[in-house]
């Protein structure tokens, strides 16, 4: 029973009693469910008395007991309300003894209600490009170097950015060689930018059978900090340099990679590069229906869920500086009013998503850890999280979930097209 109530925006503070009677009423159900299987000596169980029961586990029972009528409050002032939690109540008890009554405090946060939003008085641009056909040609110029043979050159043949050098290397700091450093026939695509910045330049220009030495600096954030900003010397020698001869783009490759024709396989290009284009433009709306949304639509936040997210900004941005050994600063106003930004817009998806019926599928989440999963050299690993990381999949649900919601949303809105050329669509950035 509450007997007293502050209310300030969303922020509750109550305060009820529950009667000691009621508290031991429900501690003997719970006594009574225990007793079915307990074993005391002298009594068969589902036949112990009450009384023995109370006399050994009545303290823990009615601790049980309490619990369990603070939710029964807490449900019954909500429903009463018709109000939403925003998160766990913080609860007081303030201490309780067997047969008296117990007082208790409570303060908790609810969610908004969102305000009504008239989609239909809001105006996004979409952002329109032609397809250059320059961009079919360097796919295809991609496709024959992916299928290219890489072939030995003789000893007179100067290595080439894009070709394949295998050298053996070793590395020194002053005189010392230094752990990791060294390498034998290790094959390195020069112009890859896979070793250190300056490495690849001075090995290209050599020929197989050349000894020489490559001087460098590792980057001042390397990885491993004994080496980080520090001069460096390579032996290297070169065993052999391998040219990358590339196929005819003729029909037989087209096959190879799954069409008829050239001609197939152009179209096929094209089609790809116009969905980039799409979900390009898509992206950019989205951004700035978001904007519009966080700019417009006014409500009162939770201060539970922004402390929640600035929180966990504050412990991310800490995790990173100390992982990578950077010193950014946390401009904590910035923060806090990004945090509030992130509560808004994720009310609002989720408010707004749950009224419009918008579903996360099993389909979608399949396709989501596929797509993920295809961006590394060995899906297995990203399934196998996924199967074993419940928190994982619920939180990709949240973001499959988030962005359906965006996207219809969208063809709600009034979209007004503007040409631009594809350089500038792929200026988009990721969604805030």
């Amino acid at each position: 029973m509450f007997t007293k109530e502050k209310i300030k925006d969303l922020h509750y503070s109550v305060n009820g009693k529950i009667a000691a009677d009621e508290i031991q009423k429900m501690a003997d159900e719970v006594l009574t469910e225990f007793g079915k299987n307990a074993k005391i000596a002298g009594f068969r169980p589902g036949h112990i008395p009450l009384t023995v029961l109370r006399q050994k586990y009545n303290a823990s029972a009615y601790g049980e007991a309490i619990d369990k009528a603070l939710n029964n409050d807490m449900n019954n002032y909500l429903a009463e309300k018709h109000i939403r939690l925003a998160g766990q109540p913080k609860i007081d008890l303030g201490g309780w003894e067997i047969g008296k009554d117990v007082e208790y405090s409570m303060e908790f946060d609810i969610l908004p209600t969102l305000p009504e939003i008239d989609l239909d008085k809001i105006t996004v641009t979409k952002k329109v490009a032609k397809l250059d056909e320059k961009e079919v040609d360097v796919a295809l110029e991609n496709i024959r170097k992916a299928r290219s043979v890489a072939e030995k050159q003789d000893e007179k043949y100067k290595a080439k950015s894009g070709d394949v050098a295998v050298i053996d290397f070793k590395g020194f700091i002053g005189k010392d060689a230094f752990e990791g450093g060294e390498a034998s026939k290790h094959h390195l695509i020069l112009g890859s930018g896979a070793f250190i910045p300056g490495f690849e330049d001075q090995v290209i220009g050599h020929k197989s059978g050349d000894k020489f030495d490559v001087n460098v600096k590792f980057p001042a954030d390397y990885h491993a900090e004994n080496l980080a900003g520090k001069d460096a010397r390579f032996e290297v020698f070169v065993h052999e340099v391998r040219h990358h001869i590339l196929p005819e783009l003729n029909d037989e490759l087209a096959k190879q990679v799954g069409q008829e024709s050239v001609e197939k396989l152009k179209e096929h290009i094209r089609g790809i590069i116009n969905n980039q284009y799409e979900e390009a433009a898509q992206r950019d709306m989205r951004n700035e229906l978001l904007d519009t949304l966080a700019d417009k639509v006014k409500m009162d936040l939770p201060e539970t869920l922004v402390e929640q997210e600035y929180e966990m900004a504050k412990a991310e941005h800490d995790h990173h500086n100390a992982e990578h050994g950077h010193d950014h600063k946390w401009d904590d106003k910035k923060e806090r009013k990004d945090a509030e930004r992130r509560v808004k817009l994720g009310l609002i998806l989720a408010e707004w998503g749950t009224q419009n019926k918008v579903e996360v599928t099993r389909d979608d989440l399949q396709k989501a850890i596929w797509d993920e999963a295809s961006r590394y050299p060995d899906p297995k690993q990203i399934f196998e999280f996924y199967n074993k990381n419940q928190n994982a999949v619920t939180m990709l649900r949240g973001m499959l979930f988030e962005r359906k919601a965006l996207d219809a949303m969208l063809t709600h809105v009034k979209q007004k097209e503007k040409s631009v050329p594809a350089d500038e669509l792929f200026k988009v950035t990721a969604v805030k």
